[in-house]
């Protein structure tokens, strides 16, 4: 029997009352695992307000206090993360160790934001006039939203709520309703820290629930992760509704290998990058660009390491999950057979694996795809699976220019044992995080992620001091305080002195 997922507000579980729910699945079996409540507007606005009546309160309750909760519950979280990787590994598919990491990585930031005093502290200047003084404070925003996708239900939220909650605001989190229970779990561990009622609060759903969390004039700042499609739409409609929207959008993610790399390097690279959660990763490499005459070396080393990967169930130790539903999984197959219509050569078909696990999951291993060009929609599109492409270019500038002329500007890499040419690259290429010998350049917390171009809607990064900063608003306070020789009538305007 399916188990029934509902929403978490004002610091309980709350059964779904919309009489609409979706289908949670194990996507290593196939089977119909959960049931998860699909909200209607009555019950966003439930969970909204429950956020506004405990915003003051929150608000109001000093540094100290909030930093002990957040010291607990990033204890609690080190403690039981196997608990949270669990759940992500049954919903999602990724393997325990890439879930575990996925928490691992949330958890930065939590221990980030529990440096808050730090982060929001002001600046004082005395005597700025004549017995005047300026300083400047950092105050909530009030109830926000964060709309979470599904290939990182516990890290993803993280980029976000720790530092909302730290810097006083509160906080409705809508996650993928393909795997909810994550954020179920992090809720009650919110209230096990000593999190007041409402200050955190889930609320399941689908695009009903989206678009009411969008419009509804009690939310002041909006943070989104997904593909550009709706990134553009929830930042256009959030903006139009006045709120305050940070909107990261999807990925087409380059690694360039110069002539004079390590190949047995950017091989292992390429590999770990591309495939890794089954490629549903927004960093994920999933155009590898060889330059100058390696690409025959480079694809050969890269297929070889390919074809020791294990797909199938990921509580069963194998190095590569399923895809998260059958409908993505298709999706990703059909730009393989597109790819090798349009002229691309197919070096490894992952439609072709036997994976250890079920029959019915859905499973697509590790692909190579060869002498891909630029035209081709397996390049084209943000594909979101394990589907690795491979491009030859002739020259370093033609690489980068491969690489500007894309819409998308998340991440990329260069390897190369040349640091003028990774000096030359970070500086040109147009592109948000960049990684030199590095893969997947995900920053640390105290830095913050977010990509350029088409990967990104809105002027904010994702935590980092560019987190702190959207999720408060300053005020500058100039003061005087007058002894009895100071009163008198002066209507100039007043000048510094």
């Amino acid at each position: 029997m399916p188990t029934h997922i509902p929403h978490w507000i004002d610091g309980a579980r709350r059964n779904g009352a919309s009489g609409r729910t979706g289908e949670v699945t194990d996507s290593a079996t196939g089977e119909v695992i959960g049931e998860v409540a699909l909200a209607d507007a009555s019950e966003v606005d439930a969970a909204v307000a429950a956020a506004t009546a405990a915003f003051p309160g929150w608000r109001d309750t000093s540094l100290a206090k909030r930093t002990a909760v957040l010291f607990r519950f990033r204890e609690l979280l080190n403690t039981r993360k196997p608990e949270l990787a669990a759940i992500i590994t049954a919903e999602h598919g990724k393997v325990l160790d890439d879930a575990l990491g996925e928490v691992s990585r949330g958890q930065e930031v939590v221990e980030y934001a529990c440096g808050v005093p730090s982060l929001v502290r002001g600046g004082f200047t005395e005597n700025a006039s004549t017995n005047v003084d300026v300083y400047s404070i950092r105050q909530p925003l009030g109830p926000v939203v964060i709309i979470s996708p599904f290939n990182f239900p516990a890290m993803v939220p993280m980029w976000f709520f720790p530092i909302a909650i730290a810097t006083g605001n509160t906080v409705v989190l809508k996650p993928s309703e393909q795997d909810p229970s994550a954020a179920l779990w992090m809720a009650e561990l919110w209230k096990e820290a000593g999190l007041p009622d409402g200050v955190f609060n889930v609320v399941q759903g689908d695009k009903v629930a989206v678009d009411r969390l969008l419009e509804h004039p009690e939310i002041r700042s909006v943070s989104f992760v997904g593909s550009t499609a709706i990134a553009r739409y929830v930042y256009e409609t959030g903006t139009r509704n006045g709120k305050r929207v940070q909107a990261l959008g999807g990925a087409k993610n380059h690694m360039v290998v110069l002539p004079d790399a390590d190949l047995d390097l950017a091989a292992d690279a390429a590999v770990n990058s591309g495939f890794g959660s089954a490629g549903e990763r927004c960093m994920a490499i999933s155009a590898v660009v060889a330059v100058g005459g390696i690409g025959d070396d480079l694809v050969a080393r890269i297929a070889e390491r390919t074809a020791t990967l294990r797909t199938g169930d990921g509580r069963k130790g194998s190095d590569m999950g399923p895809l998260i539903s059958k409908r993505h999984r298709d999706r990703v197959a059909s730009y393989v057979e597109a790819g090798e219509k349009e002229g691309a050569k197919l070096v490894v078909d992952g439609r072709q694996v036997t994976p250890d696990g079920s029959e019915d999951g859905f499973w697509l291993g590790p692909t190579l795809v060869d002498h891909v060009e630029p035209p081709m929609s397996v390049y084209t599109d943000e594909i979101f699976g394990p589907v690795l492409s491979v491009l030859r270019v002739d020259t370093y500038e033609h690489a980068v220019e491969l690489i500007n002329r894309n819409e998308y500007g998340n991440g990329t890499a260069i390897f190369t044992n040349d640091g003028g040419a990774a000096r030359r690259f970070q500086h040109e290429v147009q592109v948000g995080m960049i990684g030199i010998n590095v893969p997947i350049p995900v920053p640390m917390a105290y830095y913050s992620f977010g990509g350029w171009k088409s990967s990104l809607f809105g002027d904010s990064h994702a935590h980092g001091a560019e987190g702190v900063h959207f999720f408060t608003r300053g005020k500058v306070i100039t003061s005087r305080w007058l002894d009895p020789s100071h009163g008198g009538l002066n209507l100039g305007f007043p000048q510094n002195a």
